[in-house]
């Protein structure tokens, strides 16, 4: 099992330079977890490549239900106390530490492509392989 953020799961239903990446991730570890924010943020960025016409309205919705269906539907309740803890000691943002908090509070890693959550949790976080 792990943490996935946000910026994994778009790299994982739109197409990307990773997608060869996460084909094996997916191998490797199928169970993924997210804090329950992850849909709202997925929404925002698929909102976003259709604003943009870089996706139609079709393949944001085919990219949201995929990405549902890999997430199990929902996401994880994560506490506020660990989320505000972690943001006592960083400058990162309350969005981005609920995932570090759910991948500490599963003791599993954090796979992010986030450079500051990279730098600031190298404990529990993991950039995408290769």
């Amino acid at each position: 099992m792990i943490v996935v953020d946000t910026n994994i799961l778009v790299y994982w239903v739109l197409p990307s330079p990773h997608s060869a990446v996460l084909a094996e991730l997916v191998s490797a570890d199928p169970f993924w977890k997210a804090p329950a924010l992850w849909r709202s943020e997925l929404r925002n960025v698929l909102v976003g490549c259709m604003r943009r016409g870089e996706i139609s309205l079709d393949r944001a919705y085919e990219g949201m239900q995929a990405a549902e269906t890999r997430m199990g539907g929902g996401g994880e309740i994560v506490s506020s106390e660990a989320v505000l803890r972690l943001a006592a000691g960083c400058r990162c943002t309350a969005y981005d530490l609920e995932f570090v908090a759910l991948a500490q509070q599963l003791a599993v890693p954090l796979v992010t492509m986030d450079r500051e959550l990279l730098a600031a949790f190298p404990d529990v976080a993991r950039p995408l392989p290769g």
